[in-house]
């Protein structure tokens, strides 16, 4: 396969979009799945993402946006699926939950029609408590059940760097691996994109605007990815999530005749080509010049 072949894979779009590579992923998983829910929930956060649905704004975030969430969800398809190949059973309920929470994950972002705050950044602080609230009267709405509502809550938690899983509630196996397997797809996703390079700067704006940034720049932010990646990012990979992000390779080998995990391997790629561009340049002007995709704005 050439690099486009491999790019348009690793995107979701050789089917045609990262959507329809999710429906068939989940059928190959579980084939009683309700596929025709879960395009439901798809077209719904599109529209709360998009200012579409009528109780939300459009989106102004520009890291965490649309395409940052639907990427979240494929991966997580990947991992799911990942797992299945290697003979890791996965109930039908809770594939639903993992997917329906990584839709969600980053929600508590979206300013709602009258809402009081004027950008998404004032809720990045504990915006997984938003997202729950927001996923729970989703799920009301729908007539999901508390059980799903208490289960979502749970995974989307994973996803807070700043939580750690063993202090959780009481949660059954399964649930612990769809939280691992959602945390993973969040943090792989992000990283493994190959505009990450570019998001950064982005991602310290929405930081800054957020009052949470730990960086004086956006330049200082780039310049600690690489051990923020190798001291924080693998320790949570490999021991917090249990190295579920190695069923990856699984799934690529069964789906695509790929014997490879292609995140790992984008990450590897991004941190290698940060680390060369950051001895070279003094300022954020002068890294820019070696940062040429534009990121999609969705």
């Amino acid at each position: 396969m050439n690099n486009k072949d491999l790019s348009n894979i690793f995107e979701g779009i050789h089917q045609g979009s990262p959507l329809e590579e999710i429906l068939s992923l989940v059928k190959i998983i579980a084939p009683k799945f309700d596929t025709e829910l879960l395009r439901q929930v798809h077209d719904d956060l599109t529209g709360y993402f998009t200012g579409t649905h009528p109780d939300f704004q459009q989106n102004t975030m520009p890291y965490h946006n649309l395409r940052h969430s639907i990427l979240v969800v494929l991966a997580s398809a990947r991992l799911f699926h990942g797992l299945h190949c290697n003979h890791v059973h996965i109930s039908e309920v809770t594939l639903f939950k993992g997917l329906l929470a990584a839709y969600f994950h980053d929600s508590g972002m979206l300013l709602l029609e009258n809402d009081p705050a004027t950008s998404g950044t004032e809720y990045i602080a504990q915006h997984e408590s938003r997202s729950i609230a927001f996923l729970s009267r989703y799920a009301v709405e729908k007539n999901f059940g508390s059980r799903i509502i208490n289960d979502c809550a749970t995974i989307i938690n994973y996803t807070n760097l700043e939580c750690d899983p063993a202090t959780f509630d009481f949660h059954s196996h399964e649930i612990q691996i769809a939280g691992q397997v959602i945390g993973s797809a969040d943090i792989l996703a992000q990283m493994a994109d190959r505009y990450y390079l570019e998001c950064l700067p982005l991602l310290f704006i929405e930081q800054q605007a957020g009052g949470i940034s730990k960086h004086r720049s956006a330049l200082e932010l780039m310049e600690h990815t690489a051990n923020f990646y190798h001291n924080v990012v693998l320790k949570r990979l490999t021991t917090t999530f249990s190295n579920t992000s190695n069923a990856l390779r699984a799934h690529f080998s069964n789906r695509h005749m790929i014997n490879r995990n292609l995140y790992t391997e984008n990450i590897d790629k991004n941190i290698i080509y940060l680390r060369k561009i950051i001895a070279k340049c003094n300022n954020i002007e002068e890294l820019k010049q070696y940062l040429k995709r534009t990121p999609p704005s969705i």
